[in-house]
């Protein structure tokens, strides 16, 4: 594998390209003030300041006397200032309206990957966001997205560098209604469709024994006559979504 395979699979690159068979989807480039935030452990976990007053935890409930056994008592010798959250207001007002127009829910991912680690932390369980809080929350708990930040071109064999020069967000619509059972993974060798198999590998799904040789002609059919001709790479996989009235996205 070379950098320009890898560069080829970053999602600004590849989604103008096939824009019409995808979902709909808002891509941002990310200050690198932003980048540095998710990549710093160093201190405590701190979410941005929202100048919209969004919580990514709009439910729980405030204890104030939970809230004091966290301060520190004048005299207590520990004269460190409280370190501040950092805010990011025009990157937080670009994506409020990217999320107001793609029907006010999004599922976030950076270049490569989304933060489906820590789906857990939301409060719907999913990548399910409505907010920059909520987005800012996955990506800074994703232990996944390092791969992204520090280690993309780690199996090069012409690697020349650790991570790409600027780093993006895309934002995809939401679609509640989706069916797991019905977005596939593909395998292309030699620019040849040699595998397909189901994305979701947890679950059995019985529908897919009855339905799999109709997917394989879709599918086929949607790489032979879209992917094939617009990607360049040899060798790589994709993933596809077959929606209820059997059009591959």
């Amino acid at each position: 594998m070379k950098e320009e395979d890898v560069n080829r699979c970053q999602i600004q690159e590849w989604y103008p390209r096939f824009k019409l068979v995808s979902t709909r989807t808002f891509i941002h480039e990310l200050p690198e003030s932003f980048v540095q935030y998710l990549l710093d452990d160093s201190g405590p976990f701190l979410l941005p300041v929202s100048i919209s007053n969004e919580d990514a935890f709009p439910n729980r409930i405030h204890n104030p006397e939970e809230e004091e056994d966290y301060q520190v008592s004048e005299g207590s010798g520990d004269e460190a200032e409280p370190l501040s959250p950092p805010s990011f207001p025009e990157l937080e007002l670009k994506i409020k309206e990217s999320i107001e127009t793609l029907g006010g829910a999004i599922f976030p991912k950076l270049n490569w990957s989304a933060p489906k680690d820590s789906a857990w932390i939301s409060t719907s369980g999913t990548l399910r966001c409505t907010t920059f809080s909520e987005i800012a929350l996955l990506l800074r708990s994703s232990d996944s997205l390092i791969h992204d930040l520090c280690h993309a071109y780690d199996s090069c064999s012409d690697k020349t560098m650790s991570r790409p020069p600027n780093f993006f967000l895309a934002l995809r619509k939401w679609y509640p209604s989706f069916q797991p059972e019905m977005e596939c993974r593909c395998f292309v060798r030699g620019q040849k469709l040699v595998g397909i198999s189901q994305r979701e590998v947890t679950t059995f799904y019985p529908v897919l024994c009855e339905k799999k040789n109709d997917l394989e002609v879709l599918i086929e059919e949607f790489f032979n006559g879209i992917v094939r001709l617009k990607f360049e790479s040899n060798d790589y996989t994709f993933d596809v979504y077959v929606t209820q009235d059997e059009r591959v996205k």
